[in-house]
């Protein structure tokens, strides 16, 4: 259960030793609280005095023995009593996948890595405007864009190794998965190399979770019973373009706009169909998600305006979408004419 409660001003003591403590105290005093310290057991037997009567005392779990006495102090005093995990190990790395673009579809690993970070170095694609409700670490930019690299690969890797050595808890915030097109074992590499321990979370891939988000299956019975994920970010080779075409099923492009022409063109060359039904998701799960469907010899003329982020989905199951799409139009305007009627 998390509760929600205003500590704007109000005297908070945290329990715990220093390093343990150290994140939070900073999400206490983020949240507006003046912060106490105690760091050791000692001093807070059973009979002195407590530490200034605090409104509220957030006891880190550090692993010392001793401080069930003050704690129980509290309690019978009527303060209230927090439990606060202790901070992670500090000087290493974890990579975690925050999913295509919303902190709802983060996963609980996600969520308790940047409770527990120092420093977050994030990019355009992973959810960065809710990050300040996610943890009270230093937020660092290091997004790429099309055409402007703020941070280079190689420099994004020197900094979280750096950070990594200066002995704080790095996590490396990135869109979707770290392993699926998110040079994710690239990262992992640099720290093996700087002997900094790292780990990776996995997330939910945008491959399969903004098709989803436009209402399409990447798979479906007796339609399609296999997914292939492509990059776009490079045009495919005609050997590539004659495998993909061939191998039926679903294919799924991430970040194609840039080379939405060339695929669309190879794939016909490759002998797919000109009437293959197609589809370009845009801004999947962020404000003006928008979904253009068209068919395969159609589809450079019908996406002319479309841009990235942007997921395509080429196969089948797009014409399932449309077809569930329809259905659930349907019902919801059977539903607003029995409203009407009832209303009358």
């Amino acid at each position: 259960m998390q509760l929600s409660i205003d500590l704007t001003g109000r005297e908070v003591l945290v329990t715990g030793s220093d390093f343990a403590a150290r994140q939070a105290v900073r999400r206490y005093e983020a949240a507006g609280a003046v912060v106490s310290r105690l760091s050791t057991p000692q001093g807070a037997g059973h009979d002195g005095p407590l530490p200034e009567r605090p409104f509220l005392v957030a006891a880190v779990d550090d692993g010392q023995a001793g401080w069930e006495p003050l704690l129980d102090r509290c309690h019978a005093a009527g303060i209230p009593v927090a439990a606060e995990p202790a901070a992670g190990r500090a000087g290493h790395v974890t990579l975690v996948g925050g999913g295509p673009g919303t902190g709802e579809l983060l996963t609980v690993a996600a969520v308790n890595a940047l409770r527990d970070a120092d420093v977050v170095f994030y990019d355009r694609l992973a959810p960065y405007q809710e990050l300040a409700s996610l943890t009270s670490a230093e937020l660092v930019d290091v997004g790429k864009r099309p055409g402007h690299h703020k941070v280079s690969q190689g420099d994004i890797e020197k900094l979280m190794v750096a950070s990594a050595l200066e002995g704080n808890n790095v996590v490396r915030l990135k869109g979707g998965d770290p392993y699926v097109f998110g040079r994710g074992g690239e990262e992992v590499a640099s720290c093996v190399a700087a002997g900094v321990p790292v780990r990776v979370i996995s997330g939910v891939t945008s491959a399969i979770s903004v098709p989803a988000a436009a209402g399409i299956p990447v798979t479906h019975r007796e339609v399609s019973h296999m997914f292939t994920v492509v990059s776009g970010h490079a045009p495919l080779t005609e050997k590539e373009l004659t495998h993909l075409a061939g191998l039926g099923g679903t294919i799924v492009v991430l970040m194609g706009i840039g080379t939405l022409h060339h695929l669309a063109a190879g794939l016909r060359r490759a002998g797919m169909r000109a009437d293959m039904p197609m589809a370009v998701v845009e801004r999947g799960y962020r404000p003006g998600q928008k979904t253009t469907i068209a068919e395969l010899g159609t589809i450079a003329t019908a996406a002319a305006g479309c841009s990235n982020p942007a997921v395509l989905v080429i196969g089948e199951v797009v014409r399932v979408a449309e077809a569930n799409r329809g259905h659930a139009e349907a019902a919801a305007e059977l539903d607003r004419l029995a409203a009407s009627l009832l209303g009358s």
